[in-house]
């Protein structure tokens, strides 16, 4: 299937591993014009070499902490500078640290919500603009399974997330008649280092093994395995892409049938 990404431009969040790394291989080999957005500048410039000799599209970069308050304005200005604006944006970023959910401190509200929600809806707000004056935008946000049920010691990541699908919610109303979609995609349990850390960090507190972790996590998973990120990183290829056109507001669950949920 041709997904229409051939000659878009796209900016990529949490682009240097894990589910980011995924993505914006996926939207490369589309043919579509990468901006990898993550904290590091050597782990940036590898990925961006790597995805250059992998796909040949022009890959750009641009080191931003998305805790930090001055992230928005970094991203927005590279965003100019580089590509002169975007098609596509990926909202992605690693999830804050486990917590007692009845100990949690202010300065851990205050970075986790800058992380998960105040740059993410930043960063769009900016470019939206942009894509409703062309007629073609596309938002994706990469969520968690904790926005449906929460994760226990996830509070931060369970709230942070939450209010930002909320804003998708809202906000994509609001801009569908331009032609832009606004879309969350919902992960569940994808065999990446935050979850091995996750599961690590488990065992740790239960006297256990991290394989044993696994392995009664993924009885709980109908498909009783782990995703892949390449399998995440297709259900976000298609919601950005042209053949997803009619598809907004909503939250697309990648997750194996873990959530019991609708």
């Amino acid at each position: 299937m041709n997904l229409g990404l051939q000659g878009r431009r796209a900016l990529v969040g949490g682009a240097t591993s894990g589910l980011g790394a995924a993505v914006a291989r996926a939207i490369a080999a589309e043919g579509a014009d990468v901006l990898l957005w993550a904290r590091d500048d050597a782990r940036l410039a590898a990925t961006a070499a790597d995805l250059v000799d992998t796909t040949g599209v022009r890959v750009e970069t641009v080191a931003a902490d998305a805790t930090r308050p001055d992230a928005t304005e970094l991203v927005l200005a590279a965003v100019r500078d580089r590509f002169g604006g975007v098609d596509i944006a990926v909202l992605n970023a690693g999830g804050p640290p486990p917590v007692d959910p009845v100990a949690t401190t202010p300065e851990g509200w205050r970075e986790a919500l800058q992380l998960l929600l105040l740059t993410p809806v930043g960063v769009a707000t900016g470019l939206l603009p942009g894509m409703r004056d062309r007629g073609w935008g596309r938002i994706a946000a990469v969520l968690s399974s904790g926005v449906r049920e929460p994760i226990p010691n996830l509070v931060y990541s369970n709230a942070g997330r939450s209010a930002l699908a909320a804003w998708l919610k809202t906000a994509s109303a609001a801009v569908a008649a331009d032609g832009v979609t606004i879309n969350g995609v919902v992960p569940g349990r994808i065999a990446t280092a935050r979850t091995e850390a996750l599961d690590r960090g488990r065992a740790a507190a239960e006297g256990t093994t991290t394989e044993h972790v696994r392995l009664a996590s993924e009885a709980t998973i109908p498909s009783r395995r782990y995703g892949t990120p390449d399998e995440f990183a297709a259900a976000v290829a298609f919601l950005v892409s042209d053949r997803a056109s009619y598809q907004t507001g909503s939250l697309v669950r990648v997750d194996g049938g873990l959530l019991r949920s609708t």
